[in-house]
């Protein structure tokens, strides 16, 4: 018989009958089965992190100019690459723990004004803060760093061409400016300050000025009242020589005080027109200016000069009239014809001193106002120095240290401090409970190949179905666990992945290989040589949807429920949180699973074995023989 015949014959056997050529078609679409749903479940992860939960805490207080930690917050809510829960920092550390989130990402309350900093020349980092935790998912913590890694790469950028914008530009003209207006503001407080003294001067001179003007008049008034009743005298005098004669002696005494104040009265007004002069020009009075004050003083004191004329003529005369009584009539009719006009001249005096005493105030309470502006222009220009120089002072000089730190700061303005709550060390580390699950599997499933699911024997010896079904389960689980013992020391001490808690690690792969084991024992031992073709297609639906590598949120919703009703993704999450040390409340929850499925298989076993009592002609001779 030739080769060809032979695999014909082959052909013939294996595709008699309906079931196997079922079993033929089902065999030849297990490479697109499993090739399908693989690339279909990670054609784009990516693409579906939108469904992966994250924490995201928003302490930051932001500063009158910069709400960073806002602005990020929202970039990051609206970009929606994650599905983003905002919540207190508690809630963030407790979600994470518990896989509520696969990580949290959190901005301090300080994280604006630490990018401020550098323009306070107090450069610091705002730091974000990244919670992770591997046994919620290994790579899910990598996906994270590189979600961060791009927020900070986007702050940075951002905050450092504003930084640099405000804090750089034009520095060193607004302080050279400065330092030019700040000296011009001394100079000017220099001139107004002279200008003050100056100023003062005048006040100074306006006031005995003033004054002068103030006694002249005076004086000029006191000489006005006691001359007033000299004509009437003269007129009595002139009446009667005997009465002249012997109140000559008096009248002489009399005239020759008058003569002699009014003549120190002229020689006063002389000196004081002398010291306004000096005065007026000491305080910086053009010397025309001061001609015509000068002129207008002697045109001022002429009445008086005629004045003092005359007084001084009429206490000659009446000197002469003392010397002699014959002279006295004569003497007496010349001084009652003279007086009137002496009064009139002293009268016309008294009034111009008046006159020039308030004209001397108006000049000094004008002084004294100029002089008050001229203080109040010193004050405003001081202010204006002491400001400008302070200005100087404030305007920023840093030294190389100082300036090399915030060029740093500039340019890398976050730094990311990393929480890592558990963390699996390495890759292979990381993909170790997904690949430790599904070797339980295939090793229950190839443990099928050469045992018996149920014993002839003892189902031909009338024995009941439990025991028969526990006595099918009981060799597979012995060598089951057999398996777990010489795959964890391999792991733990050739490969030297050391798991946190070993020994809850390796009593969770015996529950996880017995549950296993149950379930393809059941299968077996209901559906036969199909039940071996369901155990293979359970491990390629289980292969997608456990969340082994990629968190099992990435997967398509449509393959959701795969997740939670098939077995193999609770045993990778309590191996994660039993390798990596995370939070053991869930490890509770996946053994509970695992053992519902432990006995949910053992009693599908029973009912198989019940059913096998009765011996039919398919088991005899079944169709399809794996």
């Amino acid at each position: 018989m030739t080769a060809i015949r032979m695999a014909l014959n082959e052909l013939r056997r294996v595709s008699s009958g309906k079931l196997p050529k079922l079993a033929l078609l089902a065999l030849a679409l297990v490479p697109l089965l499993y090739a399908s749903l693989y690339l279909y479940a990670n054609k784009d992860p990516y693409s579906n992190l939108k469904h992966v939960p994250a924490a995201l805490v928003v302490a930051d207080k932001g500063t009158d100019q910069l709400h960073a930690g806002r602005d990020v917050a929202d970039e990051l809510v609206k970009g929606a690459r994650f599905d983003w829960h905002q919540v207190s920092e508690d809630e963030a550390e407790k979600g994470v723990r518990d896989g509520t989130y696969t990580f949290a990402l959190t901005l301090p309350e300080d994280f604006s004004q630490a990018l401020s900093s550098p323009g306070a020349f107090t450069p610091r980092q705002g730091v974000i803060t990244l919670t992770t935790n591997d046994a919620n998912n290994y790579l899910g913590s990598t996906i994270a760093n590189q979600v961060v890694t791009e927020v900070r790469r986007s702050v940075s950028v951002k905050v450092g061409e504003e930084a640099a914008d405000k804090l750089l530009l034009g520095f060193s003209t607004i302080r050279q400016k400065t330092v030019e207006a700040a000296d011009g503001a001394t100079k000017l407080a220099d001139a107004q300050q002279s200008a003050l003294s100056g100023t003062q001067q005048l006040v100074d001179g306006a006031t005995p000025l003033a004054d002068g003007a103030a006694t002249l008049a005076g004086g000029l008034d006191q000489l006005r009242t006691q001359t007033k009743d000299l004509p009437a005298k003269s007129q009595q005098l002139a009446s009667g020589a005997k009465q002249v004669s012997d109140g000559n002696a008096t009248a002489a005494t009399t005239a020759e005080d008058y003569a002699a104040k009014a003549q120190a009265l002229v020689n006063g007004l002389d000196q004081v027109n002398g010291d306004i002069a000096t005065k007026l020009r000491a305080a910086g009075m053009a010397e025309e200016d001061v001609q015509k004050v000068l002129t207008a003083l002697t045109t001022a004191k002429a009445p008086v000069d005629d004045a003092n004329g005359k007084v001084q003529g009429a206490a000659g005369q009446l000197r002469q009239l003392a010397n002699g009584a014959k002279q006295v009539s004569d003497g007496a009719a010349q001084l009652a014809a003279s007086t009137p006009a002496l009064t009139d001249a002293i009268g016309k005096l008294d009034d111009g001193a008046g006159a020039l005493a308030s004209g001397a105030v108006r000049l000094r309470d004008g002084a004294t106002k100029l002089r008050d502006g001229e203080q109040q222009l010193v004050d405003g220009t001081t202010k204006l120095r002491d400001g400008l120089n302070d200005g100087v002072g404030q305007i920023p000089n840093p030294d190389d240290p100082t300036r090399d730190a915030t060029a740093k700061t500039i340019g890398d303005p976050v730094n990311v401090r990393g929480i890592s709550q558990t963390a699996a060390g390495t890759y292979g580390a990381g993909l170790a409970p997904f690949f430790l699950g599904l070797a339980t599997w295939i090793g229950a499933f190839v443990l099928f190949l050469l045992l018996r699911p149920l014993s002839r024997r003892a189902l031909a010896a009338g024995q009941t179905a439990v025991r028969v079904a526990v006595g099918g389960w009981l060799p597979g689980a012995l060598l089951g666990l057999a398996q777990v013992v010489v795959m964890f020391s391999v792991v733990t001490l050739v490969v030297d992945i050391r798991p946190s808690d070993p020994v809850g690690t390796l009593a969770f792969l015996f529950l996880t290989s017995m549950t296993f084991v149950a379930i393809l024992h059941a299968l077996n031992a209901l559906l036969g040589a199909v039940g071996k073709f369901v155990g293979l297609v359970l491990l390629i639906l289980q292969l997608v949807s456990a969340g082994g590598t990629f968190p099992w949120q990435t997967i398509p919703e449509p393959l959701y429920p795969l997740h939670y009703g098939l077995p193999m993704g609770y045993a990778v999450d309590g191996l994660r949180h039993l390798m990596y040390g995370g939070e053991l409340s869930g490890v509770g929850h996946d053994a509970l699973v695992l053992v519902a499925y432990l006995l949910g298989a053992l009693a599908l076993s029973t009912l198989a074995a019940y059913r096998q009592r009765v011996w039919t002609p398919s088991r005899l001779k079944p169709e399809l023989v794996l």
